[in-house]
């Protein structure tokens, strides 16, 4: 199977350059040292606006669900904001210096954030406020939650403690030669790892040995990012060199070196990276190869009765999705906000 890369939006963002970006289902934002996010209808393919909260770099921003993001800057706040109608719900003065990396938690409920202070702190984003602080020896740069949550890591220089979050105790640390630039969560216990130089390299978080490691790039690595389509897993990597590369990374055989889907030269100094995906056209292909199948066992029956039905079928989906999306994310996050609102109101 052959893959290409081409350009399908492209737009002149920030007046300086790019220093995060996070996608959802819907929108891509862009956080740059002109101390704005920017906002990207990718259904549109349009520029959506832009958050002026911030004072100094973008350093993160994150999305949970459809509903909310969180962004994190050197101004030392972390902001999160409706993404419906793109308030910014509350503002927390989170760290003393700059805040570093900021993960959600895949309930909801709880955030991770690192900065400058030489801390790591956990926030309560049912309550808005902070909830542990740990202090570190030096400043981490990185910090990422598993994908079932149990575990977190967080990355100083070229060193990865790993967290089991029951316990909030260093299980095992990963030390590398060289800077780490970025980490991602493959499953819950295999970390890709890359940093100042040209190589990827695949850890367990049990045994902390390094399971694979190959040459991806020319020149440092500055992001990698991984998501799966159609049971394939993929590996998206963008180095200073300007090229975007995508691999195949098989699970089951973690020890080989995944295979070159495609490249493309940028021809541009890359910073970061995400990758959207469009899941309404893959939702469609996948109703559309389902309503074929139903239409080829259904001859019999007249054309009409045949559209109706599948018409009727794809809007319950719709609805379902809309209802498994949206409410969980505004129990969690958006309703204990305004009630504390409404104490405060109160109490004034």
């Amino acid at each position: 199977q052959s893959w290409t890369i081409v350009p399908d939006f492209t737009h002149h963002a920030h007046s300086a350059s790019l220093s995060a970006v996070s996608v959802n289902n819907r929108y891509v934002v862009t956080g740059s040292r002109d101390e704005t996010i920017q906002i990207y209808d990718m259904k549109k393919k349009i520029e959506h606006g832009a958050l002026l909260q911030h004072n100094g770099t973008i350093t993160c921003l994150e999305f949970y669900g459809t509903a909310h993001l969180l962004s994190g800057a050197e101004d030392g706040l972390i902001c999160i904001w409706n993404t419906k109608r793109w308030e910014c719900l509350k503002s927390i003065r989170a760290h003393k210096g700059h805040v570093t990396s900021l993960s959600i938690h895949p309930s909801g409920k709880l955030a991770l954030s690192v900065g400058t202070d030489k801390t790591l702190r956990t926030w309560n984003l049912v309550e808005g406020r902070s909830a542990f602080i740990k202090n570190l020896k030096q400043n981490a740069h990185i910090i990422k939650w598993s994908p079932d949550g149990e575990r977190y890591v967080t990355v100083i220089t070229n060193k990865v403690d790993i967290y089991k979050l029951d316990t909030a105790s260093i299980i095992g640390t990963i030390t590398t030669e060289k800077r780490i630039s970025s980490l991602r969560f493959i499953t819950d216990s295999i970390l890709a790892i890359a940093g100042d130089d040209e190589i990827i390299r695949f850890y367990s978080c049990d045994s902390q040995k390094c399971l694979c490691e190959f040459k991806a790039h020319e020149n440092r690595i500055k992001d990698i990012y991984s998501f799966e389509r159609e049971g394939q897993h993929v590996i998206v990597t963008a180095s200073s060199d300007g090229y975007i590369k995508m691999w195949n990374l098989d699970l089951n055989k973690i020890k080989d070196v995944p295979s070159l889907l495609c490249e493309v030269n940028t021809k541009a100094r890359l910073t970061c990276l995400a990758v959207w995906l469009d899941q309404a056209s893959e939702t469609k292909e996948n109703s559309d190869k389902a309503a074929t199948s139903s239409q080829a066992n259904e001859d019999k029956k007249s054309s009409i009765v045949r559209k109706s039905k599948v018409c009727w079928i794809d809007n319950i989906d719709k609805t379902e999705k809309r209802k498994q999306k949206i409410t969980p994310e505004k129990q969690t996050l958006e309703a204990p906000l305004q009630k504390k609102k409404k104490k405060r109101n109160s109490s004034a």
